[in-house]
């Protein structure tokens, strides 16, 4: 069973622990993380979400997950990593670029989902050989360019969980990760 912390609105703490189900059914805060992974290439990687997923399935996203109580965001992005891709990334080459706090409820179930996502960068020498896919979780990765990624976007491209975002925040990220694109090409 995933234990996971209850966080307050402002994202502290409370000392609360709840398995991921209660988190869900009863919308409470919690900590999310998801990391940008761009190779040497200046390439990101995508992960396409498995079948069987509840959430975004047969998607396209980045790698994340919840963070296990007791874990800091950084500690749950590393495991999350070795998790579902099968490498291990040292803590120091993970940089917080943003945390953003999500309220959003579901028009089917009228749940509402609550997190402050943890959002980090990296950049790695991997090939898409190198990795090893958690099947529950992926069932399928590779690589796009931060312009295939726009264009996706522009044309609602449902298959990426980021068509769904706002149009500012989808900016915001996408000019962070040409910013660290640019600074792997200098």
């Amino acid at each position: 069973m995933e234990l996971i912390d209850v966080l307050d609105e402002n994202g502290k703490l409370t000392g609360r622990v709840e398995d991921r189900k209660t988190i869900h059914e009863q919308g409470l805060w919690h900590t999310h993380v998801g990391v940008w992974i761009m190779n040497k290439n200046g390439e990101l990687l995508f992960q396409k979400r498995a079948a069987t997923k509840q959430s975004n399935p047969n998607m396209w996203s980045r790698t994340g997950g919840h963070a296990d109580s007791g874990e800091t965001p950084l500690q749950a992005i590393q495991r999350e990593t070795a998790e579902e891709i099968g490498v291990e990334i040292p803590l120091e080459k993970f940089e917080l670029i943003n945390v953003s706090k999500f309220e959003k409820t579901n028009d089917e179930t009228q749940k509402t989902a609550r997190d402050f996502t943890y959002s980090y960068f990296s950049i790695v020498d991997y090939k898409l050989n190198d990795y090893t896919m958690q099947e529950e979780e992926v069932s399928e990765l590779k690589y796009i360019s931060i312009e295939d990624m726009k264009k996706a976007k522009e044309n609602d491209d449902r298959s990426y969980t980021f068509a769904k975002w706002d149009k500012s925040k989808f900016d915001y990220i996408v000019g962070i990760l040409e910013k660290k694109r640019e600074e792997l090409a200098n």
